[in-house]
């Protein structure tokens, strides 16, 4: 099975991998080309952007959340274009721990045995480039390196002072990028802007990716990609009959998915309808609601506003329809949301309020499923990550938890997931495949069904 490909990976975080990956992802759609995109890491936002740019479903590759063949199989199965290009996550070898690159985008990129190109920050540099990218040559015995891309150079002199130290490296320089405030995309507390929430964001993007396409050696990138091995067939699940409808939640502030838990409610036989608590006066008939993570606290009042959702969501609750929130959708079902001096009404599922932190808390997740849930028997093994900017506070005492959690956060034997009727809320986002959690949410919805 032959699949071209690329990894983009960056010597740290905000070196300007994701608009980079879009330039390459645009400069080979100009030229015919079909690209998938994938995502190294826990990440819903930079995926929105490649998206955006290929036109095909992003998706993420992590070892951690779903091991290290299932990240073959999603990136074989999922490969159905001329080239996939793999936006990697944070420096090369960060990954999981300082002691070994697992989970790492050079992790992933041995996985899938792709050539990997590095983006260079030359912004304070000129001669030293050198030693920075040798050094990530040589920390690995195979580091995978195919090129240099060169960013935020300051002038042409500058451009020929880094080129000149990078010709002793022996690996050539396929882009050189000058610095230029026009190329950089606005942020808040969580990253980049999902390219959902604003039509702005979408012209941005495209433009952006445009401009630095020209920068690029397209042509050499697509014969790297095309210098690849093979993989040997994957043997793909079935696909059962649709039994069960379930509602998803998407919209500006709910659009934190995975595309592989969407499909993999698909394959297990739910039908999928979505729907915005923001707009929307009514969830459409179903029989098992998903709302996702995403920025309720940004359009709090709009979503405080919508009383006629936040009521039946509440009603359909109380009849025991199977509702799984993860983060954001979990921010959702508490009493309030208090967002800096403004406190937003929530649908009040939970007894809880959410407030905002000043830190964020971002990590991988393990631990124990310690009580049935509609995803799960109790006594399973649970992995996942969390990524926020909020903490649920005055909570019930006697309040429900699913989950016992040994990693994340920094707290021994942290409680989440959220249990109240059939309603299961965490902060952990899951990646259904890495167990049978899918297959465990639609039996739920399709016993509903049959009520």
């Amino acid at each position: 099975m032959r699949i071209p490909r690329l990894a983009i990976a960056g010597t740290t975080s905000g070196v300007g991998k994701t608009v980079i990956t879009c330039a390459i992802i645009h400069g080979m759609k100009k030229r015919g080309f079909s690209v998938q995109p994938f995502k190294v890491g826990p990440d819903y936002i930079d995926p929105s952007y490649l998206s955006l740019i290929s036109k095909n479903d992003s998706r993420n590759l992590d070892p951690w959340l779903m091991g290290n063949k299932e990240v073959i199989t999603s990136f074989t199965k999922n490969s159905n274009s001329d080239c996939s290009i793999i936006e990697g996550v944070m420096g090369y070898y960060d990954g999981f721990s300082g002691l070994s690159n697992y989970s790492s985008t050079h992790h992933v990129a041995t996985l899938l045995k792709a050539p990997v190109i590095l983006v260079l920050d030359a912004s304070k540099t000129a001669r030293s480039i050198a030693a920075i990218a040798l050094g990530f040559r040589k920390f690995h015995k195979n580091s995978r390196i195919s090129g240099f891309i060169l960013n935020k150079l300051g002038s042409k002199k500058h451009e020929i002072l880094c080129k000149q130290a990078l010709d002793s490296v022996k690996i050539p320089v396929l882009g050189s990028i000058p610095k230029d405030s026009d190329l950089l995309l606005p942020s808040r507390h969580l990253g980049l802007i999902p390219v959902t929430e604003q039509k702005i964001m979408k012209n941005k993007i495209e433009m952006v990716a445009k401009k630095i396409s020209e920068f690029l050696d397209i042509d050499k990138l697509i014969e790297i990609s095309d210098n690849t091995p093979s993989f040997s067939k994957q043997k793909l699940r079935k696909t059962k009959t649709p039994k069960t409808t379930i509602s998803v939640a998407l919209d500006s502030s709910f659009n934190f998915y995975y595309q592989d838990n969407l499909d993999s409610l698909k394959r297990e036989g739910a039908k999928i309808k979505f729907f915005s608590p923001l707009l929307d006066s009514k969830v459409p008939s179903c029989d098992g609601i998903y709302i996702g993570g995403g920025f309720p606290e940004i359009l709090g009042k709009s979503l405080e506003k919508n009383k006629k959702m936040k009521k039946q969501i509440k009603d359909l609750a109380e009849k025991e329809i199977p509702i799984y929130a993860e983060c954001g959708g979990l921010m959702y079902l508490t009493n309030s949301i208090n967002y800096g001096p403004k406190k937003y009404k929530m649908v009040g599922l939970f007894d809880a309020t959410t407030k905002m932190t000043k830190k964020m808390k971002l990590n991988y997740t393990q631990g124990k499923i310690k009580s049935n849930c509609i995803i799960s028997t109790k006594s399973k093994n649970l992995r996942g990550h969390e990524f926020h900017y909020s903490e649920i506070d005055s909570i019930s005492n006697d309040s429900k938890f699913a989950y016992l959690l040994s990693v994340g956060n920094g707290i021994i034997n942290k409680k989440d997931g959220l249990i109240e009727y059939n309603t299961l809320a965490s902060y952990g986002h899951l990646y259904f495949d890495s167990s049978n959690y899918a297959q465990r949410f639609v039996e739920k919805c399709i016993s509903v069904s049959r009520r």
